[in-house]
């Protein structure tokens, strides 16, 4: 259970400090103080996560990092599952939370189709997710790693966002778009569906090449 409520905690985080940021600041597709700002707060808060709860969960806290671990069968199904659902819970509180503080005149950093094409954004998506979750994979691999994963996987994070919120806002984390989601209604709602199964196409796609180039380089 330390385990699910640090993923909760993670989440929850997540969405409402980085989700937070990008509402606040008006982010939008114009790449723009704002742009940089919601960009750097990603990463920022998975390096904060990192550090903080990382020895207990391993600071998943995104659905498609936990189903390229999982594949990666360095969890069991039990923890997958549970995760998963601490993840979303996460998700759904934080934007709860940030529903209250500043209503939804602000959009809490919602996801949006590309030029209203739902192909090209689940292309986005999962492009931006395999090289995130890949980055994750790589910098978790040796024990030794341990030391840096953290401002990796922090940085792989600000680097997809740099690109993807011209696109789509950048979600690679279905538990990050759903919350926001709900609380929003609409478009958001209703576009969702491809922010929540495009990341885990993506983390699998991650957990599949890792395989094959971890087993190469043996």
């Amino acid at each position: 259970m330390k385990k699910y409520l640090s993923e909760f905690i993670g989440t929850f985080v997540l969405v409402l400090f980085a989700c937070g940021v990008a509402a606040v600041t008006g982010c939008s597709s114009e790449a723009n103080a704002a742009y940089i700002l919601t960009s750097l707060a990603f990463g920022g808060v998975i390096v904060a996560m990192a550090y903080s709860i990382g020895n207990i969960s391993g600071c998943h806290i995104n659905p498609a990092v936990s189903i390229a671990v999982w594949l990666s069968k360095k969890m069991s199904t039990k923890d997958f599952i549970g995760y998963i659902i601490a993840q979303f819970l996460g998700g759904i509180a934080g934007a709860a939370v940030l529903m209250a503080l500043i209503g939804t005149g602000k959009g809490l950093g919602a996801n949006g189709l590309y030029e209203s094409d739902i192909l090209k954004s689940l292309i986005v998506e999962i492009i931006l997710t395999f090289v995130f979750v890949l980055a994750v994979l790589g910098a978790t691999s040796k024990s030794e790693n341990g030391k840096v994963a953290g401002l990796v996987i922090g940085g792989s994070l600000t680097l997809v966002h740099l690109l993807g919120i011209y696109f789509t806002g950048t979600s690679v984390n279905p538990a990050r778009s759903l919350g926001p989601a709900l609380m929003l209604g609409g478009d958001a709602l209703a576009n969702v569906w491809v922010f929540i199964a495009a990341p885990p196409v993506g983390g699998v796609l991650a957990a599949l090449v890792w395989k094959l180039l971890s087993c190469k380089s043996k």
